[in-house]
């Protein structure tokens, strides 16, 4: 590590940090960072896909969880809904993250009313309401009761690949012309998004928000628009843990997990503060070893840089696993991340020498050197930490970068 770097981030983050506690005491700040501190374990998360039968439910929910619709344990897609049991896939990275595939809306003679009850509504953080064609007025009345029962909703009018390339072959359109090629998706979205919302207008809505997606490409048309704005309307909480779970599609993707992962980062370092220190002979401070070796596994699953991720990614884009694989430099598999590993990068850290790390966390907050290693643990936790991050993030941009890379041929 670089220590004008560090130190500078240090500096920063003992800035807010200090802050926080001129507003509460540093066990007020302390109980509340190791609260929230496990929320990648502790918190559930329960999210609602309907609409119609044949909408492209099902397939949202594979996309959704970063997994192609004949993968093993994807939601069964082209079946015919005979049932009202809700159907739930958890997020392969996250369990407790759960995705519902909910039964066609029209499927049943149920009033909105009692489509809810039957799906126990109660349960589910928000809904998504999925149509592949116009909305219909079971979509707006189960909106609208979704409404009553002080929930969150949202439209999203599904397959407009599908009605793109409908539209450029009905104008014949050449599609060596890069230009004439763009300016056909541009014609079709404002057909389509003006369609959905005249459609809803004329269906009781009065100030409808539609979010445009192909299931084939989530980084196209509006979804980054609706995931950010299903997490903008979360929780802190919930909103990080939405930002960790869902799959990388941008580097802007990427740029949000960063910053979702500082937040926890600062928290768990203020957690080892106070709790389960551990002095290492070899240096003059001690600290919670064990935080930094979970949440060290928690990153490389956030980043998609763990096995299981590796291997979803890998069939997604069609390529071999290894070869997605090679371009990670600097991020060990998390079978590797253990209380060894973590103490092999202390003895190599030249920074762990140099005194002034400490007294400058101390010098920021005095409070710290109340606690026996307080300064010294949260200084060595957040840079551990922060660092291993840096190199998880770039590892993750070369990732989707080898991701994106044309296939070689056979």
């Amino acid at each position: 590590m670089d220590p004008a770097i560090t130190i500078e981030t240090l500096k920063k983050d003992l800035a807010e940090l200090k802050a926080a506690l001129e507003k509460k005491t540093f066990e007020a700040v302390s109980a509340e960072a190791q609260q929230q501190s496990n929320l990648l374990n502790n918190i559930t998360l329960e999210i609602a896909i309907t609409g119609r039968s044949g909408a492209g439910k099902s397939s949202f929910v594979n996309a959704l969880r970063g997994m192609e619709d004949d993968e093993k344990g994807a939601a069964l897609t082209g079946v015919t809904e005979t049932t009202m049991v809700p159907q739930e896939y958890t997020c392969p990275t996250f369990p407790k993250v759960k995705f519902w595939d909910l039964p066609g809306i029209g499927t049943n003679n149920f009033s909105a009313k009692e489509y809810l009850k039957k799906v126990n509504f109660s349960k589910y953080d928000f809904f998504i309401i999925i149509a592949s064609g116009r909305f219909t007025e079971d979509d707006t009345k189960l909106a609208l009761e979704i409404c009553k029962n002080k929930k969150k909703f949202y439209y999203v009018r599904s397959k407009v690949d599908i009605d793109i390339d409908n539209y450029r072959r009905s104008k014949r359109i050449n599609v060596e012309d890069t230009h004439e090629m763009m300016q056909s998706e541009k014609k079709t979205l404002d057909i389509i998004r003006k369609d959905s919302y005249d459609n809803l207008k004329a269906l009781g809505e009065s100030s409808p928000r539609v979010f445009l997606i192909s299931r084939w490409d989530l980084s196209k048309y509006d979804f980054p628009l609706l995931q950010e704005t299903f997490e903008k309307e979360q929780d802190e909480i919930k909103r990080d843990v939405l930002i960790m779970c869902l799959p990388i599609l941008t580097k802007d993707s990427i740029t949000k997990k960063k910053a979702a992962m500082e937040r926890l980062i600062r928290k768990k370092a203020i957690v080892s503060c106070s709790v389960g220190l551990i002095p290492l002979p070899f240096l003059s401070f001690g600290f919670d070893i064990g935080i930094v070796v979970l949440t060290m596994r928690e990153i490389c699953k956030v980043f998609g840089l763990d096995e299981d991720s590796l291997n979803i990614l890998a069939n997604r884009v069609g390529k071999p696993v290894e070869e997605l694989k090679s371009a990670i430099e600097h991020t060990p598999s998390t079978s590797m991340i253990t209380t060894e590993f973590v103490m092999n990068i202390l003895k190599r850290s030249a920074m762990w020498g140099a005194i002034t790390v400490v007294e400058l966390v101390l010098d920021f907050i005095p409070v710290l050197g109340s606690l026996y290693g307080g300064g010294s643990s949260f200084a060595t936790t957040f840079y551990l930490l922060k660092d291993f991050l840096e190199n998880a993030v770039k590892d993750a941009e070369k990732v989707l970068a080898k991701a994106a890379e044309p296939k070689k041929p056979k």
